[in-house]
């Protein structure tokens, strides 16, 4: 069979329809929890799920960011890493899920397609394609809502079907 290289599987529309299924599945976990154990639960030592969803934020929106205009934000010093910052009620976080959400749709119309192939240097510490970095971002997503619904069972919750999207 013969080696062809394929560019353009998914169109840039069809990528941020992709990401976005993902944020709206994550969103439901984080509906799914009690206020309490969204701050507080854990297992095995992990992170308190709410840890974890600003993780994601502090990841998605200022990776936007980071994209369109070339600056990036230091990654230990989000809210995710100190503490500082941290929404307080299960509203607060979901209404900041929502508004990086729309962050991602408002900067998306500035990554032009030849720009998914240009190196960054993501966080001033990860390097790699535009591609690869917004790759990374849907990945740790995935693992950590992996997390969440590890804790919601463990909660006796039923989550949100992975696959409805």
């Amino acid at each position: 069979m013969e080696n062809v290289a394929v560019r353009g599987v998914l169109t840039p529309q069809e990528l941020l329809e992709h990401w976005q299924g993902h944020r709206g599945l994550t969103r439901r976990v984080i509906e799914a929890f009690p206020e309490k154990e969204l701050f507080n639960f854990s297992v095995g030592g992990m992170r308190p799920f709410a840890v974890l969803v600003m993780e994601m934020l502090d990841i998605a929106g200022p990776g936007m960011h980071g994209f369109v205009t070339g600056k990036w934000d230091d990654i230990n010093a989000m809210p995710h890493a100190t503490g500082k910052g941290m929404p307080e009620t299960k509203e607060a976080l979901l209404a900041l899920w929502d508004e990086i959400t729309e962050v991602i749709n408002r900067l998306w119309p500035e990554l032009k397609p030849e720009k998914f192939q240009e190196k960054v240097l993501a966080f001033g510490q990860f390097e790699g394609t535009l591609t690869s970095s917004l790759l990374y971002f849907i990945d740790n997503e995935i693992h950590h809502r992996g997390q969440g619904y590890v804790y919601l069972r463990a909660l006796g919750i039923a989550p949100p079907p992975f696959w409805d999207r």
